[in-house]
């Protein structure tokens, strides 16, 4: 691992073997793997490990969509406040 960090240009980093575990979890779920997948390739008895080993990218925050904008834009938000009363679930 070491030699390949140099071999890389990346000796002014703090790499390691564990940074190639979290990178590859982050990846897989930034490619649409399921967290369950992840956990198991990761050989992990609980999610919350594997949700340790994420970290969230700023092409996924990017990518996020507010379902509200999305029913607005679609003309769908008229017709859910059309039978609404005056008591609200939250």
């Amino acid at each position: 691992m070491h030699d390949a960090i140099l071999r890389a240009g990346l000796s002014n980093k703090d790499y390691s073997v564990h940074t190639i575990r979290h990178s590859f979890a982050t990846h897989l779920v930034d490619g649409g793997t399921d967290l369950h997948t992840v956990k198991e390739l990761l050989g992990h008895n609980s999610l919350g490990t594997t949700m340790q080993y994420l970290h969230i990218s700023d092409r996924r925050l990017k990518g996020v969509v507010n379902p509200y904008e999305q029913l607005a834009a679609s003309g769908l938000t008229g017709s859910l406040n059309a039978g609404r009363t005056s008591h609200n679930i939250y």
